[in-house]
């Protein structure tokens, strides 16, 4: 799956592919490990290629964006330490409109030796808003629309936004848009090409 990264006005800024490396499991119990890859305008790869390896569980029709375990294979042989503690955000498959959803936050501790630095996110007030069809550059999909208030602190200073999603079951994340003080727009993801 290829996504492209806009800014405020939707001009593209970047572009990312998701490719499935590996799926143990089947149904509604799996783990899912695959390899984001960052792209230029073009859709051209880097020369190396950046590349991040990522691993999504899902237990029992749940979902659980759970840091530790998507970025297992990034925390290994690293010469920067990186501690991950958290509680991992949670999508149930079947969302219905007005379900709330479990509070989440994440924060990564990072050791550089003469340098640390400590960044944490909170996401909460989140809310399935409705089902609806939602129509991207890679064509139309039925998605559960999913707003949320995402609070992040770095080096002690907290930014507030709002993440509006939509997820297509089977498929993951279609769009995405975030928005920033009244309400205005601060950038969005879209599908762009999804091959199988």
């Amino acid at each position: 799956m290829v996504y492209v990264q806009k800014d405020a006005k939707g001009k593209p800024k970047s572009y990312s592919k998701m490719t499935i490396k590996n799926v143990e499991g089947s149904g509604d119990n799996m783990t899912i490990s695959y390899m984001t890859e960052i792209l230029d305008n073009n859709r051209k790869s880097a020369n190396p290629p950046s590349e991040i390896s990522l691993k999504v569980i899902i237990k029992n029709g749940v979902v659980a964006f759970d840091m530790k375990e998507m970025f297992a294979d990034q925390l290994k042989d690293q010469q920067v330490q990186i501690e991950i503690t958290g509680v991992p955000l949670e999508l149930p498959n079947n969302l219905q409109p007005g379900q709330s959803l479990k509070d989440a936050d994440v924060t990564m501790n990072m050791d550089m030796g003469v340098f640390k630095m400590k960044m944490s996110m909170q996401m909460t007030d989140g809310k399935c808003e409705a089902i609806e069809d939602v129509t991207v550059p890679a064509g139309t999909f039925t998605c559960r629309k999913i707003s949320q208030t995402v609070s992040t602190t770095i080096m002690g200073k907290t930014i507030k936004s709002r993440s509006v999603s939509w997820y297509a079951p089977g498929i993951g994340k279609v769009k995405t848009e975030s928005y920033g003080d009244k309400n205005t727009l601060q950038g969005s993801t879209e599908l762009v090409e999804k091959t199988l």
